[in-house]
């Protein structure tokens, strides 16, 4: 009875302790998590909307609090609540996950901060949550390693880390995680090979390791994962043969995603064991061999992807099987044969890709039974034939019909592009005849109707007005008939960007109502029977860019002055027609014109001045009446005329006279406004004036200079951490701990011309949002100093790294390669992404920021151009000499293909470790394939591994096709991002110049 008795007061006791644990003692007190929760909420940029019922004086558990859920955590009605879950994703949430003292929260069971702009590395606080089975930080900025206590953590069931910034090897401590039903640490920084430690995770349902540099084989005993549904390694280095692993150990598996690895060897029979598979997409490796017919046996396949192997053979039959099939992508392989009719069997096929490849025969007629595809692209085959089979009327869904470079001929059938969603259609290098359809555009969706080198006859149909869509019409290359004089409907397409009607058999005068396609970039109406003038209206269409071809006709007429309003434009050709008088001296100031050809013509006199004209080739001006110049080929011209002597002088004597009372007039002006200003203002103190002109968003503009001025000591050298050509930057330490760098303008004689367009240009630049580039917080106009204020990254500059033999070092293959695309994918957010697009002008090592683990940011973007906006240094502010691009030495208008040149040479600084200073000379090798990627390689670094030399390869490709002496054959930074991220081949030829039909087409 004594027991019994001490055994119940003994139970009594130990509940109430564990009550006055759980209500009062230390961190697990409700009062100390409130306050740990709004001292995190303090810390943190921005105080977001998400958080604005976290207030002073609020309980998180009896208030409410957005995305806090709280519970007792002990039995019994007097049990206190404590905070047991934090959900707040995609909150907006900006500043250091650290600053959260997890210790005050030991009741946890569910954090979700994922889709924030958190930062900092993952806090080893977060490991002592013994009850947490739910952690999502995905999304984030979150860097440095995973820290191997995660793997203490036993009740975990659901660990989320993708989209960061993390480096490092994976732990091999997470295999402890024997709960663990969801891992994913998708597109990081990570390296080093994938733990064979995860294979004791058999609880494992999804393990997604994607797009990061983990490199190896696919370890044999994740095959243990018995209740695996989901494996994603896409684009982690994976070597080796395919089939030493055993996919049919995985029953349940319904992903598999291997793409865009190094993967050798035929498709293993195991994988069509997998009778749950739903998604397989092993594209983008070094597969040979054919795909084994077994495929057919896979009921619940939903997409299936093997594009940019080496397979060969027919197109399995038994694909018809396979009745759920939404995507079906085999392009770019050496599939041979004809097109399984069997292929129209598949009632939801959405997507259908077999381009390039070298399949044959007739498109089966049975294909137009496939009425839910919205893409089907047979293009590049060359080898297909016969016609396009009625039966593609009933593709009513159809947005994507791509038929080119093949041998199919004969006529459209009736009504073809009658569909209500066609979007793009492609049918160029074909043989196909018959008139254009009438009704072209009927859906009022197309955006290209590319059908260049046909045979089709007939005219323009002038149904082309209502493609109010349209940006890419290519009619070249036919036998084209009609008088094109009348037809005003292409002033109505007033998206349309590229315009070709060349080499057809076309009449007429060029209609001015051209003028109304002003977003055209490229057009080319040369090669037809087209006489009259050149429209004056052609100077409306400013944005042309690419080429303005008219040759091979019959114009006549005076060339008009208006052609000089074309000032973007790079190849003008006039050549073989009948024009006649002089060539305007306008054309002299198109400063962007890069080829002109005006050869058989009547031109005559003399050739105007400008930089083009001084490193012409004489080829250009051959067989005319009389032109002239002080060019090699051509005569020199005779003495000036004595009227234009005498109307020279007149303007000499003009200029003489009206400079110095122009001078006199604005000295005047100028020191009559200093006197009265100096008259009207009134004496302020240094501190009024230091308010009132502080332009610094998110700080008191007050307390930040005077910060500022404080914490470097009224800008001391000790604090200099970097000199440029525009200013100096010092390291200061904010009130609070916050490290910003600060970059002091130098002084200027102009000032800043137009302060309130300047600082709302500042004020968009403050709000750009991306994780490669450097965050700007303001701008200070004060009368003494002028400086940007921007967050401190702390290994310095690209160029100083590369300089120190060791760091130098220390940055290995890996590391570059992340360097450029994370330098790739920051120029592409501004050219692509934020609007009005931002051109950097001055993308150089130097102005490429190193965090502590080699983390890359682009510093220093848009204030060259803002700083100075009408000032006549112009071209100065826009680059770093030796990172210009060429056409900037003629010309002062800048176009994003300035900064796509930029990042092709640092690019190659990075793999060559130092500026490539003979980058003309190289490249010129590269086009004629005399280069070896081992002679360009940094020789501080060990040899790169077989992966690492194919990313280095694609590296030193794209880096060439940025630094082709002509913008129009640069690709766009979100093409060379896209190849660089998804490591396809390179997609430019060094060996010639892209057409523009082929840049656009890509």
């Amino acid at each position: 009875m004594i027991e019994l008795i001490i055994l119940v007061l003994l139970r009594s006791c130990l509940v109430f302790l564990h009550a006055d644990a759980a209500g009062h003692h230390g961190g697990v007190h409700l009062g100390s998590q409130t306050a740990a929760l709004l001292q995190w909420k303090s810390t943190l940029r921005n105080s977001p909307p998400a958080m604005d019922s976290w207030q002073q004086g609020t309980s998180p558990c009896s208030s409410n609090w957005s995305g806090v859920a709280c519970a007792a955590v002990h039995r019994g009605r007097r049990a206190p609540l404590t905070v047991t879950k934090i959900s707040l994703p995609n909150a907006g949430l900006d500043g250091y996950l650290g600053e959260l003292n997890f210790s005050t929260l030991p009741f946890l069971t569910h954090i979700d901060l994922s889709y924030n702009s958190l930062h900092g590395g993952i806090p080893l606080s977060i490991t002592s949550l013994p009850a947490l089975n739910y952690l999502d930080l995905g999304g984030n900025w979150l860097n440095g390693n995973i820290p191997s206590e995660l793997g203490s953590m036993a009740s975990l069931s659901y660990l989320g880390l993708d989209y960061n910034n993390l480096t490092g090897h994976i732990p091999a401590s997470l295999g402890n995680l024997t709960r663990l039903v969801t891992l994913s640490t998708e597109q990081n920084l990570l390296s080093g090979p994938i733990p064979e430690e995860l294979g004791k995770l058999t609880s494992l349902e999804i393990l997604d390791l994607g797009q990061n540099s983990l490199g190896g084989r696919i370890p044999k005993i994740l095959g243990n994962l018995t209740k695996l549904s989901n494996l994603s390694l896409t684009n982690v280095g994976l070597d080796g043969y395919l089939g030493e692993f055993n996919f049919s150990t995985l029953p349940l598996l319904t992903h598999i995603d291997l793409s865009y690895n190094s993967l050798h060897g035929e498709i293993p029979l195991s994988i069509t064991s997998l009778t749950a598979l739903s998604y397989l997409d092993l594209g983008f490796n070094w597969l040979h061999g054919s795909i084994p017919s077994e495929f057919g046996n896979m009921p619940c396949l939903n997409q299936m992807g093997f594009s940019r192997n080496n397979l060969t053979g027919q197109i399995p039959k038994s694909f018809g099987n396979l009745t759920k099939l939404n995507i079906l992508h085999l392009d770019s392989n050496n599939f041979s044969g004809p097109i399984p009719h069997e292929i129209s069997l598949l009632p939801n096929l959405r997507k259908l890709d077999l381009h390039f490849n070298q399949l044959s025969g007739p498109i089966p007629p049975s294909m137009g039974n496939l009425t839910m595809l919205k893409l089907i692209n047979l293009g590049d085959n060359r080898l297909i034939s016969g016609s396009i089979p009625a039966s593609f009327m009933n593709l009513t869904s159809i947005g994507d019909l791509r038929l080119f470079i093949n041998n199919l001929s004969g006529p459209l059938p009736r009504g073809f592009t009658n569909f209500t969603y066609l979007r793009w259609m492609e049918l160029g290098d074909n043989s196909l005849s018959g008139e254009l359809p009438s009704d072209v555009c009927k859906g009022g969706n197309l955006q290209k109707f590319a059908v260049s080198r046909n045979m089709f006859t007939g005219p323009i149909p002038r149904s082309l007005q209502t493609c109010r869509s349209l940006k890419f019409l290519g009619l070249g290359s036919n036998n084209l008939t009609g008088d094109i004089s009348s037809f005003a409907e292409f002033g109505q397409l007033k998206n349309l960007q590229y315009l070709d009607i060349s080499a057809n058999k076309l009449s007429g005068s060029i209609p001015q109502e051209l003028s109304g396609c002003t977003k055209l970039i490229s057009l080319s109406i040369n090669d037809n029977n087209l006489s009259g003038p050149l429209p004056t209206t052609i100077g409306s269409l400013g944005g042309l860019q690419m080429l303005f071809d008219v040759s091979k006709n019959k114009l006549t007429g005076k060339l008009p002055v208006e052609l000089g309003n074309l000032v973007m434009l790079e190849i003008l050709n006039l050549s073989h027609n009948q024009f006649s008088g002089s060539i305007p001296s306008s054309i002299g100031s198109m400063s962007s014109l890069s080829a002109l050809d005006v050869s058989y013509n009547d031109l005559e006199g003399p050739l105007p001045t400008g930089q083009l004209f001084n490193n012409a080739s004489a080829k250009w001006f051959l067989h005319n009446k009389g032109l002239c110049g002080n060019i090699s080929g051509l005569p020199e011209c005779s003495s000036t005329p004595i009227k234009e002597y005498h109307k020279s002088s007149l303007h000499h004597l003009v200029l003489v006279t009206s400079i110095p009372m122009c001078i006199v007039i604005i000295l005047s002006i100028v020191v009559l406004a200093m006197i009265l200003r100096r008259r009207k203002r009134p004496q302020i103190t240094a501190v009024r004036n230091t308010r009132d002109v502080l332009s610094v968003w998110n700080f008191d503009g007050k307390l930040v200079f005077e910060d500022i001025t404080r914490a470097t000591e009224n800008f001391s050298d000790s604090y200099i951490i970097g000199e440029g050509g525009f200013g100096t930057v010092y390291k200061a330490q904010l009130q609070g701990g916050r490290l910003v760098a600060v970059k002091k303008l130098h002084p200027t004689e102009e000032g800043i011309s137009d302060e309130k367009r300047f600082l709302s240009e500042i004020e968009v630049l403050t709000k750009i949002r991306h994780r490669s580039i450097v965050k700007l917080y303001g701008f200070c106009s004060h009368p003494r100093y002028q400086f940007l204020v921007y967050d401190y990254i702390e290994r310095g500059n690209l160029h100083i790294t590369l300089e120190n033999e060791d760091l130098a070092k220390e940055l290995n293959w890996k590391k570059r390669v992340a360097i450029v695309r994370d330098v790739a994918q920051a120029i592409l957010y501004l050219h692509h992404e934020c609007n009005p697009p931002i051109i950097h002008r001055d993308i150089t090592s130097n102005n490429i920021l190193l965090d502590a683990t080699f983390k890359a940011y682009v510093s220093d973007f848009g204030i060259a151009r803002m700083l100075k906006p009408d000032s006549s240094n112009w071209s100065e502010l826009a680059g770093t000499y030796g990172y210009i691009a060429p056409e900037l030495s003629y010309t002062s208008v800048v176009t994003t293909k300035c900064d796509v040149y930029s990042f092709g040479v640092v690019a190659l600084e990075i793999v060559m470790g130092r500026y490539p200073r003979e980058v003309q000379s190289i490249a010129s090798m590269e086009q004629h394939h005399e280069l070896a990627i081992e002679d360009l390689l940094d020789q501080r670094l060990s040899s790169p591994t077989i992966m690492e030399k194919k990313e280095i390869s694609l590296l030193v490709e794209l880096a060439f096709a940025c630094l082709q002496t002509s913008p129009q054959f640069r690709p766009e930074m979100q093409d060379v991002y896209h190849k660089i991220a998804l490591h396809k081949p390179p997609f430019v030829s060094l060996s010639h110049e892209h057409t523009p039909e082929e840049i656009i087409n890509g």
